[in-house]
């Protein structure tokens, strides 16, 4: 009888039982799944803080140009002096032959 009760118990610490096994495989899922959540996590912040970086720096490009086009037109000097006519070349026909167009 002595045997067959040092026989179990060394049955069982052999090693884990079934739920044991399980119990350690869905840790190990889990712990999977935790990592991978995270990740995407972190990649919808990277995405969206790369957006707003983007958008302060076309605001921020917008709001220079706009500062340059005001700083240009106020260093501009101002001239009242007329711009010359030009005055375009007349326009003659052709009438040497009948059916001729006009030449410039």
């Amino acid at each position: 009888m002595l045997f067959i009760v040092a026989g179990m118990f060394s049955f069982l610490a052999c090693g884990p039982s079934a739920e044991e096994k399980a119990a350690a495989e869905k840790a190990r899922q889990d712990s999977i799944n935790a990592v991978i959540e995270k990740a995407k996590a972190d990649s919808i912040a990277a995405v969206e803080q790369a957006r707003a970086d983007s958008m302060a720096a076309a605001e921020q490009a917008r709001q220079d140009s706009i500062a340059a086009a005001e700083a240009a037109k106020a260093s501009k000097p101002k001239t009242s002096a007329p711009k010359p006519k030009v005055e375009e070349p007349k326009k003659t026909e052709n009438k040497s032959r009948p059916g001729a167009t006009k030449v410039k």
